[in-house]
């Protein structure tokens, strides 16, 4: 079926050779009575099969797209904010650690030292929410480096839900269908991202992570990215992340490890959050 915008009589055929691109679509073609290579200036005998979509997205960070190395990646979900105990919308509404959350990001940071090797080169990349930046500020002081703030790693925004009781979203939520485009999927809320959204940036900033010359790679974001963030940390297009989740407790940590001779991505540990005490 065509595009709506496209007159009536209009025959793409006429203009484009086999597979091509007519208004941001690929025209997929079956070749019907074919009896030479080409008729004419590049036309087959063709009917129209179908027509898709030209969007490309990112690859994932698979070794070759970043340089393979031996690794270990840390994936930090900030722990108790104020929105979770508020009842309220987080996504990039911008709340801050709970006296309980901050204690559980000293927690966390004490774990991740006693993990990272003090001699290993490490990084520390963190979502610019509040929540997330102070519990990097605490891994930052026990590992000894700077974080380094990247908004490609917040959290789902739920557009104008964001920082709304939770009620609010809920009677709003247009969930995902079970079978469908779920990346596309819109939640009916105004400013809300898709998943597609969110996946296009996390992968993009995982691509830049790996790129980096380090040993020890601590990420700190939140639930839902986490689960994208493993996705590309695998190796997952995109186009195949519409029903990915690695579900993921507050103030945890999920180990990924590429080993130094095989290159295999592992998944070592998933919410981890047995360095949290209370």
């Amino acid at each position: 079926m065509l595009p709506d915008d496209l007159p009536p009589d209009h025959d793409p055929r006429e203009e484009h050779p086999c597979r091509c691109c007519v208004h941001g679509y690929h025209l997929l073609v079956v070749l019907h009575g074919l009896t030479g290579p080409y008729r004419g200036h590049g036309r087959h005998d063709e009917d129209i099969l179908q027509i898709v979509p030209t969007e490309t997205f990112p690859p994932p960070p698979v070794p070759g797209r970043v340089p393979p190395r031996e690794r270990t990646v840390h994936v930090v979900t900030h722990p108790e904010a104020t929105h979770h105990v508020d009842g309220l919308v987080g996504g990039q509404y911008d709340s801050a650690l709970t006296p309980r959350g901050t204690r559980h990001a000293a927690a966390t940071a004490e774990a991740l030292r006693d993990r990272v090797d003090a001699a290993a080169r490490v990084a520390l990349a963190s979502s610019d929410l509040r929540r997330t930046r102070e519990t990097a500020t605490a891994i930052g002081a026990a590992l000894g480096v700077d974080p380094v703030l990247d908004p490609r790693l917040r959290e789902k925004s739920y557009g104008e839900a964001g920082g709304r009781p939770q009620a609010w979203l809920d009677e709003r939520f247009v969930p995902p269908p079970a079978v469908g485009d779920r990346l596309r999927h819109h939640e009916g809320i105004i400013g809300a991202e898709t998943r597609l959204d969110v996946a296009v940036r996390v992968y993009l900033a995982m691509t830049d992570l790996l790129a980096q010359d380090t040993d020890e790679l601590v990420v700190v974001t939140h639930g839902f990215t986490t689960s994208l963030v493993v996705a590309a940390w695998i190796g997952l297009p995109i186009e195949a992340a519409g029903h990915v989740a690695f579900p993921v407790p507050s103030g945890s940590i999920t180990t990924l490890r590429e080993d130094g001779f095989f290159h295999n991505r592992g998944v070592v540990t998933v919410g981890d959050t047995a360095h949290l005490r209370d």
